[in-house]
């Protein structure tokens, strides 16, 4: 993808986050992420109905550009996929950040991150929120099962 492309991509998710404002409804998985290096502290809201899709993905919070745009993101890319495909699909996020292999075609717009790795200290910002719907996933299945 190129370069400008990705940039102009990141802005935009940065300068008009998607789903950026949480919501009371006790329908919804509540996570709080923080990342203790920088600024960046997530809320990230996740629910899913009884047939196991993402209904809605929101998060609010102070941080940086990276970690907002990823928010943003991951949110568009998660809304309406089933349990299963979110978790291939951060599975797959994931193994591109830490430079593994991965399947760029379930990761949508997610793919503008492809080369954070060239600045490790980066990774955690866009990692983040991503973290925030795995441990919700994980809150799910130790209540649900």
């Amino acid at each position: 993808m190129d370069p400008e492309l990705k940039r102009s991509i990141i802005l935009d998710h940065y300068q008009n986050p998607r789903h950026k404002s949480l919501v009371s409804d006790n329908s919804y998985i509540t996570e709080n992420m923080n990342n203790t290096s920088c600024i960046d502290e997530v809320n990230v809201q996740v629910k899913i109905n009884d047939d196991g899709i993402i209904e809605d993905v929101r998060f609010d919070g102070e941080a940086c550009a990276m970690c907002t745009s990823s928010a943003s993101i991951m949110v568009e890319t998660l809304i309406g996929k089933n349990i299963e495909q979110v978790k291939n699909i951060l599975r797959n996020y994931s193994n591109m950040i830490d430079e593994k292999e991965y399947d760029a075609d379930v990761l949508e717009e997610a793919i503008v991150y492809n080369d954070v790795y060239r600045q490790p200290n980066r990774k955690k910002c866009v990692l983040l929120p991503w973290w925030g719907i795995e441990k919700a996933l994980e809150h799910l299945e130790n209540h649900d099962g």
